[in-house]
């Protein structure tokens, strides 16, 4: 339990610190999330999440995303996902601004494995992009690569860290990258709470966001759920 608490308090130091520095990149921003996965058969899960994205801690609105997708479990170690999102987006930063709409397709490959206690997954994905702001329309494509641990330190406790690569298929291929780590706390068997930080860098510029996010895993093929 100690060491829960300290984990937990160097995570909270972490947040204060880059919401002390006053630039508007630096202003620490929050990303409220849902997760779901739901297994309908024994190969088969249907993915969901729903974000909400703030520039500040709980105003400035920025994004909202919703992504919903099918999992295909071939075996332990590798899955496949595809499915669609839409999300509006605010560009602006206490600004008058047109907002970004976008339709996107989206296909996963996930490998996982274990480093001895550590739980790793690899995760591909390739997104095609439909984008309309101020009338007018775009289509772009990009491919992300990204690299997931998790480590339990104790039965109800876990910490992850991650980092997310994005190429876009253009000239200037660089998109940015994530960087991040957090807590996870187990409720019961369906359900997690995330606490997380993550930075963001893009080729001129940088974000820091928190996470706060809700983790649903439910089994259908169980006769009690």
């Amino acid at each position: 339990m100690t060491k829960n608490i300290i984990l937990f308090c160097l995570l909270i130091i972490g947040f204060k610190f880059y919401a002390q520095t006053p630039s508007e990149e630096n202003k620490l921003g929050t990303w409220y999330m849902y997760n779901g996965t739901y297994k309908i058969s024994k190969k088969i899960k249907l993915k969901t999440n729903a974000h909400f994205r703030y520039y500040e801690l709980a105003s400035e609105y920025q994004q909202e995303i919703y992504r919903l997708g099918i999992n295909f479990t071939f075996n332990d170690k590798i899955n496949v996902t595809a499915g669609g999102v839409y999300s509006i987006t605010d560009t602006s930063y206490k600004t008058t601004s047109p907002n970004l709409y976008e339709y996107r397709f989206y296909q996963d490959l996930n490998i996982k494995n274990n480093w001895r206690d550590i739980q790793v997954k690899h995760r591909i994905r390739l997104a095609q992009r439909f984008k309309r702001k101020n009338f007018k329309n775009e289509v772009t494509h990009r491919i992300r690569y990204g690299l997931f641990l998790n480590y339990p330190i104790s039965k109800n406790y876990e910490i992850y860290t991650f980092n997310d690569l994005f190429i876009k298929f253009v000239s200037k291929a660089y998109g940015q990258n994530r960087t991040g780590f957090g807590m996870l706390k187990k409720l019961s068997e369906n359900l997690k709470l995330k606490l997380g930080y993550f930075y963001t860098k893009f080729t001129n510029s940088s974000l820091h966001r928190m996470q706060l996010g809700v983790i649903l895993n439910t089994d259908f093929t169980k006769k009690n759920i």
